[in-house]
């Protein structure tokens, strides 16, 4: 495994963790269609959350969180669409979060949750 590839992953568990910490339930991670990928999906409530993670080991070249460009929130939409429609649950509303994990080399991850970026 990579070590860009190690650090997502890592990455995706602490936001994982971060998420049922706060209350969601994780219902799925790493969903893929034709169009791309949603990184967790989340319930809160009766609100569906798509979760885009973003981690870094450092802000040298910029925060996580402004590696998520509104390109990416339009995709993250769509990708909703589709996951919503193959289930069979109802969701009174649909938020598109990002789950910002900044992990240094030593020490605990910083992490930053933003809610309804799109």
């Amino acid at each position: 495994m990579r070590v860009k590839d190690a650090v997502g992953r890592h990455g995706e568990d602490v936001a994982t963790a971060h998420l049922t910490t706060a209350g969601l339930r994780v219902v799925a991670r790493n969903w893929r269609c034709s169009l791309g990928e949603i990184d967790i999906v989340a319930v809160d409530g009766d609100c569906l959350v798509v979760c885009e993670v973003k981690t870094r080991r450092s802000v040298s070249r910029g925060t996580p969180i402004e590696a998520v460009t509104p390109q990416k929130v339009r995709r993250l939409r769509r990708l909703a669409a589709v996951w919503l429609k193959a289930q069979d649950q109802w969701f009174a509303s649909v938020r598109i979060d990002v789950v910002a994990v900044v992990q240094p080399r030593n020490g605990p991850p910083r992490v930053e949750h933003l809610r309804g970026v799109g």
